[in-house]
């Protein structure tokens, strides 16, 4: 028999709760990135005694390995998948598509990864036969001719204008936000010394952070001894070398065999990052990123980290997009030159590529934190708190330790 939880919501709850009253704000998180995201968002709202957030994980045929792992580490109170979708909340945050029509209650959706506008040109999940897509897409935001979220978050105003064409219906719900994760991490440089001296980075090293997206034609996809090669190659009195791979690498695999699979570098030096535990933190405390299309790639481009491209899918790169504009503006991986004399041509084209990809992704930099929460006080038909809204600071990135 399916279990309930005796929360703060359904019958009987007035008789269980301390704090009579609150609005419900629900997170649902059926991917790791997606949780990723939402954590970023979750600071403007928890504190307020007038709320109360509850998470779940949804569960059906297809469901990711590790998510509800990932989700009961926060410590938020996770209600069971088949409770949620029976009761209404003031409030549904959610980063991806999944779900979205069972969901009760005004939704806030914001993109899980760097841009509502994907880097492919199709989905990996159809055939020969598929269309160019997007993340925009009126398959994604309607259902049977009901339009989806209440507020649909976007980066910057090209995404809103691909809305127009796209989707035109969902246009009067299109908010242009920014980008919370990038403000966050702009937020933070200031601790970036102190998330050194946690990945036990010298005064006098350099540290370069290998950043691979999931699929075959990632980073760690094309490369996967790349790590090792990498570490062999810099001089660990100079250099230290940083790990971090999409969530997806870990749920689909396993965190054992990753960690198998990179456990001579690790032994080498290599500080390899797991997916809940500071990748952003690491961008910021990065000299050099060897990345791939992928968002913590474009993100640490954005913050202006030097950045060389080691993989990309070429033609399957929609043109324009942030994986396309930082694969076209930073220096490709060259396999037949010495790796420390590559940083070079990264630095030179950093502020450039700086300037692009983080135009690409916010058009309204450092002011998501304040979009955001507005928008989720009035889906909640609250008022706001007095304080300024401000993007919660990173905390410090925990390497993988051995038989963890």
């Amino acid at each position: 028999m399916d279990q309930w939880i005796r929360g703060p919501i359904g019958v009987g709850a007035h008789l269980r709760v301390t704090r009579p009253g609150c609005r419900t704000a629900l997170v649902v998180v059926p991917t790791m990135a997606a949780g990723t995201r939402l954590l970023d968002l979750v600071p403007l709202l928890e504190t307020d005694h007038r709320v109360q957030i509850l998470f779940t994980v949804p569960h059906d045929t297809d469901s990711w390995y590790g998510v509800e792992e990932f989700v009961r580490a926060q410590h938020g109170l996770v209600l069971p998948w088949h409770q949620a979708i029976q009761h209404r909340f003031d409030l549904v945050l959610t980063a991806s598509h999944r779900h979205l029509a069972e969901l009760r209650g005004p939704i806030l959706l914001v993109s899980h990864g760097a841009g509502a506008l994907k880097s492919y040109r199709f989905s990996r999940k159809a055939g020969a036969t598929a269309a160019p897509a997007t993340g925009l897409d009126r398959e994604l935001l309607t259902y049977r001719g009901r339009i989806l979220p209440s507020v649909l978050a976007l980066g910057t105003e090209a995404e809103r204008d691909a809305v127009r064409d796209l989707c035109p219906e969902v246009l009067s719900r299109a908010d242009v936000t920014g980008d919370i994760c990038l403000d966050r991490m702009r937020a933070s440089a200031f601790r970036r010394q102190q998330y050194r001296d946690r990945l036990g980075v010298g005064s006098d090293q350099h540290l370069v952070t290998i950043s691979s997206t999931w699929s075959t034609d990632s980073v760690f996809g094309q490369l996967p001894k790349l790590g090792r090669s990498v570490c062999d190659a810099l001089a660990s009195n100079r250099y230290a070398v940083a790990a971090v791979l999409h969530p997806l690498v870990w749920t689909v695999h396993g965190k054992r065999q990753v960690a198998a699979w990179f456990s001579s570098c690790v032994r080498a030096g290599l500080l390899l990052i797991p997916p809940d535990a500071g990748w952003q933190a690491t961008m910021i405390a990065s000299d050099w990123v060897i990345g791939d299309h992928g968002s913590t790639t474009a993100y640490a481009a954005a913050i202006g980290c030097p950045v060389t491209v080691a993989a990309h899918p070429g033609d399957a790169l929609r043109e324009g997009s942030l994986g396309d504009l930082v694969r076209r503006g930073a220096p490709g991986l060259r396999h037949d030159q010495p790796l420390v004399d590559q940083v070079g041509r990264a630095v030179e084209a950093r502020d450039q590529v700086a300037a692009a990809v983080s135009a690409a992704i916010t058009s309204r930099p450092d002011a998501a934190a304040a979009a955001l929460r507005k928008a989720m006080y009035r889906l909640m038909e609250l008022s706001e708190p007095r304080e300024p809204a401000e993007p919660a600071v990173l905390p410090a990135p925990v390497p993988w330790q051995s038989g963890a």
